[in-house]
C-alpha cells in the first residue's frame, strides 16, 4: 500500500466520507504527493513520536471539486497537500497537542478549530524558509467564520 509517512496511509491522507458520497474524485497530483509528505516529515511524525501514539488525520488532501463542494477557503492549504486537520485520539489532548506544534515545531499556520479546548487543528506546512509560524483561532460570527490572532492562547 502506497504511503505518505511511516503512519498516514495515501489512503488515510486522500479519504473523504463526503467525496465518496458524492463521487467526488480525490486524487492529489505528484506536487501534492511531495507537499504531503514534507508535512507529514516535518509536523506529523514528530508531533506523533512526541504523542507516543495514533492521531487521527481528518482531512489532508482535498481536490478543487471537494474543497468547493465542502465549501473550504478557496485558497486552502489542503489543494496543495500542505495543511492537515488531525484530532487527538487519547496520547494527548488536541489542547496539549497545539502547544507542542506551537512551541516546539516549524510550521506555517496553526489553527484552534472551536471550542475551549480545540476540537480539532488545522496546521500546515510550505518550506523553512516560506513558513509564517501562524497561530489563529476560529470564531463563529452568526454564519460566518473568521480567525483571530492567537499567539497568547
Amino acid at each position: 500500500m502506497k504511503k505518505i509517512s511511516d503512519h498516514i496511509s495515501y489512503k488515510e491522507a486522500t479519504h473523504s466520507a463526503y467525496a465518496k458520497q458524492k463521487g467526488i474524485a480525490n486524487k492529489p497530483l505528484a506536487s501534492s504527493i511531495k507537499n504531503m509528505e514534507r508535512l507529514a516529515e516535518k509536523v506529523f511524525e514528530p508531533l506523533r513520536e512526541w504523542v507516543g501514539g495514533p492521531i487521527k488525520v481528518n482531512s489532508m488532501f482535498r481536490s478543487p471539486e471537494l474543497n468547493q463542494a465542502i465549501k473550504g477557503a478557496y485558497f486552502s492549504q489542503h489543494l496543495q497537500g500542505r495543511a492537515m486537520d488531525i484530532t487527538s485520539m487519547g496520547g494527548k489532548t488536541n489542547l496539549e497537542m497545539f502547544h507542542y506544534i506551537k512551541d516546539e515545531l516549524d510550521f506555517d499556520q496553526l489553527i484552534w478549530e472551536f471550542g475551549v479546548e480545540p476540537k480539532w487543528l488545522h496546521v500546515s506546512y510550505k518550506s523553512k524558509k516560506d513558513n509564517r509560524k501562524q497561530v489563529l483561532i476560529t470564531q463563529r460570527k452568526g454564519k460566518y467564520y473568521t480567525w483571530a490572532d492567537c499567539k497568547n492562547c
